[in-house]
């Protein structure tokens, strides 16, 4: 799964001398959180809400309207946004794009190709994707076995599940700490998993836990 399939295209941008009203009046008309900003058609930055509350002027100043409405005249996109952001290409995988948001902590990555701003992705994209990956809009049964970390235990487990009849909507495997053992995570495209959770309980696999899901 790849940046491009789940980014938003074409995104709206703003230039960096656009006046920061401007900028947050255009989030909330569009219900959007942040903006690539562009010089041209060169990235060169992105600008959030929090951002431009940042550099807003607070509610308890003593300036007056007058006063307040002429500072935030005078201040621009560039005087709040993040500078040379980083960015992903559309061909970057989705685990690399949210382990660079997670060590980065930020929430959306410009997506660049051949110098272009061609899109963004944001947290909400991730988890979108996430969602499909996972399988969580079929109906199924959600199962999760104890299993050892050894060479060929998914094979011998999905074997069990190919036996009887049952397909794999998605699988997920999490290993715990000391190495040694870990869970799989199976999502079945059936309700009655009965026959072959006691298949595998039978040939040493402890199922730990069991729910459908619609």
């Amino acid at each position: 799964m790849f940046v491009g399939t789940y980014m938003t295209k074409n995104p709206l941008t703003i230039p960096e001398d656009m006046p920061i009203q401007e900028a947050e009046e255009l989030m909330r008309n569009h219900n959007i959180r942040r903006l690539p900003v562009v010089k041209g058609e060169k990235l060169v930055g992105i600008v959030t809400e929090i951002d431009l509350l940042r550099v807003s002027p607070s509610s308890a100043t003593s300036l007056s309207v007058f006063e307040l409405n002429y500072l935030l005249s005078r201040l621009q996109v560039k005087d709040a946004m993040t500078k040379n952001p980083r960015t992903v290409s559309p061909e970057t995988t989705l685990e690399e794009a949210a382990l660079i948001m997670r060590e980065n902590n930020v929430g959306a990555l410009p997506v660049v190709e051949k110098g272009k701003l061609v899109g963004i992705i944001t947290e909400s994209d991730i988890f979108d994707a996430f969602i499909a990956l996972m399988g969580l809009r079929q109906t199924g049964t959600r199962v999760v076995i104890d299993v050892e970390n050894r060479l060929g235990v998914v094979a011998d487990v999905t074997e069990v599940i190919k036996a009887h009849g049952v397909s794999i909507i998605s699988l997920a495997c999490h290993c715990r700490e000391e190495g040694t053992s870990g869970e799989l995570v199976l999502r079945l495209d059936t309700q009655d998993p009965g026959k072959l959770l006691a298949e595998l309980e039978k040939r040493g696999y402890r199922v730990v836990h069991v729910t459908g899901w619609s």
